[in-house]
């Protein structure tokens, strides 16, 4: 899996990648708004490998393998374009709107919003193409009662 990102990314022909790739690709942006105000905490973790579970039918261990990978990845990224161009090409709006409220649900994992955990997902929302009211709604519906 994770060779085929590398590979993705690489310079040259536009190859069709791979689920693997584009599910790693999704991860890395879970991972980032996990992770961006400092604090990647238990709560937010379980809330990550749920997701993970969730959205492509994973075991426990495969969804904390792609997250470690994310988790990889994201580090040696050098900026979201190369993750949100992936999922811009290979996803629905539907899906892209539905990442946003994973993205969500994750930021509020912990009890508390951060105000980077808000401005990374309208950043990501930003590149994703999806709209204001998009990124409202997704935060209404993803919002604990």
């Amino acid at each position: 899996m994770f060779t085929a990102l590398k590979a993705l990314f690489a310079d040259g022909a536009d190859p069709v990648p791979d689920e693997h790739a584009i599910q790693l690709a999704c991860a890395a942006l879970l991972v980032e708004v996990a992770s961006i105000d400092g604090h990647f905490d238990k709560q937010e973790q379980q809330k990550l490998v749920e997701t993970l579970k969730r959205r492509y039918q994973l075991s426990t261990e495969e969804s904390l393998e792609l997250q470690q990978h994310a988790q990889a990845e994201r580090k040696d990224a050098t900026s979201l374009h190369q993750f949100t161009r992936l999922i811009n090409e290979h996803r629905s709006n539907e899906k892209k709107f539905s990442l946003l409220v994973d993205m969500w649900k994750i930021a509020y994992a912990d009890g508390q919003l951060d105000k980077y955990e808000e401005h990374i997902i309208r950043r990501i929302a930003d590149l994703l193409h999806l709209g204001h009211s998009q990124f409202i709604q997704a935060k209404l519906q993803a919002k604990p009662s």
